[in-house]
């Protein structure tokens, strides 16, 4: 009797389970692309070749080419100047469906030294923005290794620093850009203190001509009341006096005096 109850039982186990095979199909063990899902993307794919051949349809980009799986666009090839690699990746960026760009673009020419490159670029950015009366409060720091250019300091404003990466991007010998700029907060109580600042710097006799050349000013950085003097003068005595010109100005809750002798040790 018992065995009859349980070939019944599994019965209807087994029905049971033709049921939900029927109402939920076979067990997935993994999911596959329809034909038609990989034709889909396949056409996409093209299209976006397509989009980004067009938009890097310039002169600058003709070395470059470009290939796209699954809406991700890898770039190849070589450009003249590190700017130009940056945008190409923009460009290809903005095409519709791009999901990402993987760029391994190079940039060609002749490698530099980087002592060479160093100091050339400095003397780039020293005459950067002269004329629009932020020089003096600039306070850029430049670092080269390999053709990477490592920018850091202390930027006025951030068209400031934006004009000096963009310089260093389109300079010859430059194989990467790392903007490590800060831009000081906007204060007018640190603009009132600046201005102060260089009236009584510059307005000292002894430093006056430190006004002249507007590339190689005495720079005065300040953040939240707290002044930082930099560059390179010609004596110890010029910087105790722009140290004592800097204590002067009220407002003023701190000042590091960060100014080199020209021809010192540290200055070298």
């Amino acid at each position: 009797m018992s065995t009859i109850k349980d070939i019944k039982f599994l019965s209807l186990i087994g029905l049971s389970c033709v049921l939900i095979l029927l109402v939920f199909g076979t067990p997935v063990k993994g999911v596959a692309q329809s034909p038609s899902a990989a034709a889909a993307s396949s056409d996409n794919d093209v299209q976006i070749q397509a989009d980004v051949a067009k938009a890097l349809d310039n002169k600058r980009f003709k070395d470059v080419t470009s290939s796209v799986q699954d809406g991700i666009v890898t770039l190849h090839g070589t450009v003249r100047v590190y700017s130009d690699k940056q945008d190409a990746d923009k460009r290809a960026h903005r095409r519709k469906n791009v999901k990402g760009v993987q760029n391994l673009i190079e940039v060609a020419g002749p490698p530099v030294e980087d002592a060479t490159l160093r100091n050339k670029l400095s003397e780039k950015l020293a005459y950067d923005r002269v004329g629009y009366g932020t020089t003096a409060f600039n306070a850029l720091t430049i670092g080269v290794q390999n053709g990477v250019v490592t920018l850091g300091g202390t930027a006025y404003g951030p068209v400031d620093r934006d004009s000096a990466v963009g310089l260093v991007s389109n300079y010859p010998g430059v194989k990467d850009v790392v903007d490590n700029i800060s831009v000081a907060p906007v204060s007018p109580m640190d603009d009132r203190i600046r201005l102060a600042e260089a009236r009584a710097i510059y307005g000292a006799a002894q430093l006056n001509k430190y006004a002249l050349d507007p590339a190689k000013p005495i720079r005065i950085t300040v953040v939240n009341g707290n002044v930082t003097l930099s560059g390179v003068v010609d004596s110890q005595a010029d910087k105790d006096i722009a140290n004592i010109q800097a204590r002067g100005v009220s407002g003023v809750f701190k000042v590091t005096n960060n100014l080199q002798v020209a021809g010192s040790s540290q200055e070298r």
